[in-house]
């Protein structure tokens, strides 16, 4: 969310970045939140100097009452009367505005990275770097779900029954890959000087609304029925939840964590489930990455988030990318983001299996969190990356692992994970 003396005294500039992200159906939102603002001020100046002259008023009544003029005190005490009658209903209108003003402020974009390619959709994203060399075999790979099936490694007639579409069985080998990979990029994370911790997996509306925009709940989110509380999407929404209206000293920024949570999705949307295989799922487990520093230091620290997940995934025998994301492609609360996509070997194309993003002060806004120093208060910044979301990195390992006799690789740093295991047979 933007600071609205910014949007006052910047319209502009707003309106063009609103264009940049092609959504001129907002353009309108500008001009009635700065109206709204106009008008919020002209009440709070109103009900300032109703209190003072109240305050100046009930001197007199009190200096009256002395030398026995009551008259003219109950005269004050009529007009300071209707004073607190007015102030009261300034009030109560000021309550609706901010109310109508906060709610336009949380659907206007934030501002964009002036290194933000233009474009309408993810379609124009674009490439910046590739890592490693993209390998397509002689032999032929398997799709991931027969990969896993030959080690009977998953059953999704089972969670079809038990859970519905969407959900899965991971077993043997296939699993124990899985928390293996889960397990690496925790002490990977650790190594990087990152704090591993475990957050609640499920919070309150009030974060929710702080750490993303309506329509990404909307989309993604499930609720829990009768309480206020929905299960988390990633973990960076409750990482970034912990620090809820709190004040926290510089000399302690930045914090840099990293956390392990289940993570749920409703994938509302074009892509759907699928059906046979596990990339797009309504469950999943996530290791994250989460900073929160300095306004001057948050490009630095976007850099290094998305360079870990590189060396991450180069260190498990995956070729990778880096993928700019276009101005039409970023949620309303990124600054900029870029999307670290995997090699696959038999779709001889990329595929998604990270996104870092900064936001700038957006959430920091929405949810109260500052920092101090010897000058008073200021908004912090937030960022977010995935280390690794499994089962599709799962998927990019077995892949880039997979051997003409069926057999697969185990990448040298999952090897003290998997009991010393080099190969699964």
């Amino acid at each position: 969310m933007l600071d609205i003396k910014f949007v006052r005294e910047n319209p502009e500039i707003v309106k063009e970045n609103i264009k940049k992200k092609f959504q001129d159906e907002k353009l309108p939102l500008v001009d009635e939140v700065i109206d709204l603002d106009k008008k919020i001020r002209a009440f709070k100046g109103e009900a300032e100097s109703l209190r003072a002259s109240r305050n100046d008023l009930s001197k007199q009544i009190g200096a009256l009452m002395r030398e026995k003029k009551i008259d003219e005190a109950n005269e004050i005490k009529a007009t300071v009367n209707k004073n607190n009658e007015r102030i009261a209903e300034i009030e109560k209108e000021q309550v609706v505005l901010e109310e109508e003003l906060l709610k336009k402020m949380m659907v206007i974009p934030n501002i964009i990275d002036a290194s933000v390619p233009i474009g309408k959709d993810d379609s124009e994203n674009v490439e910046n770097q590739k890592f490693g060399e993209p390998v397509v075999p002689s032999y032929e790979i398997p799709y991931h779900a027969d990969i896993m099936a030959k080690f009977d490694g998953l059953d999704k007639d089972a969670s079809g029954r038990v859970s519905g579409n969407g959900f899965y069985y991971l077993c043997g080998p296939i699993a124990r890959l899985h928390s293996a990979m889960l397990s690496y990029a925790r002490d990977f994370m650790i190594s990087k000087g990152f704090i591993y911790c475990i957050p609640p997996f499920m919070i309150k509306s009030d974060v929710v609304n702080g750490v993303m925009s309506f329509a990404e709940m909307e989309n993604m989110m499930y609720k829990i029925e009768g309480e206020d509380l929905y299960l988390i999407g990633t973990s960076e929404h409750s990482m970034i939840g912990r620090f809820k209206g709190q004040i926290i000293k510089e000399n302690q920024l930045p914090l840099t964590l990293t956390s392990y949570s289940p993570c749920f999705r409703k994938e509302v949307g074009a892509h759907g489930i699928e059906e046979r295989g596990v990339y797009r799922v309504h469950q999943f487990e996530k290791q994250e990455m989460i900073v929160i520093c300095k306004p001057e230091d948050s490009m630095e620290w976007y850099n290094k988030m998305w360079s870990y997940t590189v060396e991450f995934f180069r260190n498990l025998d995956v070729p990778v990318r880096t993928l700019e994301c276009c101005s039409g492609d970023l949620a309303d609360l990124k600054v900029k983001s870029c999307d670290v996509e995997a090699w696959s070997p038999r779709q001889k194309k990329y595929f998604e299996v990270g996104s870092c993003s900064t936001l700038g002060d957006a959430q920091a806004r929405r949810l109260g969190i500052r920092t101090k120093n010897e000058n008073g208060t200021y908004l912090v910044h937030t960022l977010n990356n995935t280390v690794l979301a499994t089962p599709r990195g799962l998927i990019a390992v077995l892949e880039n692992n997979y051997n003409e006799d069926g057999s697969i690789n185990v990448p040298k740093a999952l090897q003290p994970y998997m009991g010393g295991m080099t190969i699964i047979i």
